[in-house]
C-alpha cells in the first residue's frame, strides 16, 4: 500500500471511529428517556424533545428508534456483562461468587431496572418487527454467553461436572429475572429477595445433583 492510500486509509478510520463514538454519547444521553417511556412510547421525535439533541442530529446518526434503543441497550448490557465477567474471574470460592452473582441481579432490579425494562421491552417487539432481530438475537446469545460463564465457574469452584446446557440455565435464570422485575415494579417488596432465593436454590441444587 502506498504513503499516499496509508494516509486516506487512517482518515478513513478516524472519520469511523468518530461516528461510532458520537452514536455512543447520543445513546448514552437517550437512556434515561428511552427508559422511562419504553419502545413503543418512543420515537426519535420524543427523544429529541427530552434532551439537548435535535431530530435532526437523531436521525443522522441514527436510521430509527430501532437503531438508538438497540445501541442504547446494548452499551448498557456490555456494561452488565463486563461487571459479572470481573466477578466470574476474580472469585476464589462458589460461595462468594455465587453472593456476588445474587447481589449482582438484586442491583440490577433495584438500581437499574428501567433500563432491563427496556431491554425486555425490545426483546419482546423484536417477535413482531424483524429489523432488528438479529441485534437482539446476538445481544441474547452475549447474556446467555455471560451466565453460562457464571454457572461454569460456580460448577468448577464447586469441585463438579457441568451436566447443563447454556440455554436451559439462561432459560431458567432470566425466567426469575424477569418475573421480579415484573414484581417489583408491581409494587412487591419481596421481588428480589424471593428472587434472590429461588436463584440460590435452582443453582445448589445443580450443583449437588451432580
Amino acid at each position: 500500500m502506498s504513503a499516499t492510500a496509508k494516509r486516506l486509509d487512517r482518515i478513513e478510520r478516524r472519520g469511523v471511529d468518530k461516528f461510532a463514538e458520537r452514536r455512543a454519547e447520543l445513546a448514552e444521553a437517550a437512556l434515561q428517556t428511552l427508559s422511562e417511556l419504553g419502545y413503543a412510547r418512543t420515537s426519535l421525535r420524543e427523544i429529541a424533545q427530552n434532551s439537548e439533541f435535535s431530530h435532526g442530529v437523531l436521525h443522522y446518526y441514527f436510521k430509527d428508534k430501532a437503531d438508538l434503543i438497540t445501541c442504547c441497550v446494548r452499551q448498557y448490557k456490555n456494561r452488565c456483562i463486563a461487571r459479572y465477567d470481573q466477578a466470574t474471574a476474580s472469585a476464589v470460592s462458589y460461595e462468594a461468587l455465587l453472593e456476588d452473582f445474587l447481589e449482582g441481579l438484586g442491583d440490577s432490579i433495584r438500581y437499574d431496572g428501567a433500563m432491563h425494562r427496556l431491554w425486555f421491552d425490545l426483546r419482546t417487539q423484536s417477535l413482531f418487527e424483524s429489523d432488528y432481530r438479529s441485534e437482539v438475537v446476538d445481544l441474547d446469545k452475549s447474556l446467555e454467553d455471560m451466565i453460562w460463564r457464571v454457572v461454569s465457574r460456580l460448577f468448577e469452584l464447586a469441585g463438579v461436572r457441568n451436566d447443563m446446557t447454556p440455554a436451559a440455565v439462561y432459560a431458567m435464570i432470566d425466567g426469575l429475572f424477569l418475573g421480579a422485575l415484573f414484581r417489583y415494579f408491581s409494587g412487591d417488596a419481596k421481588a428480589i429477595e424471593e428472587m434472590q432465593a429461588g436463584t440460590r436454590l435452582l443453582l445448589s441444587r445443580f450443583v449437588k445433583s451432580v
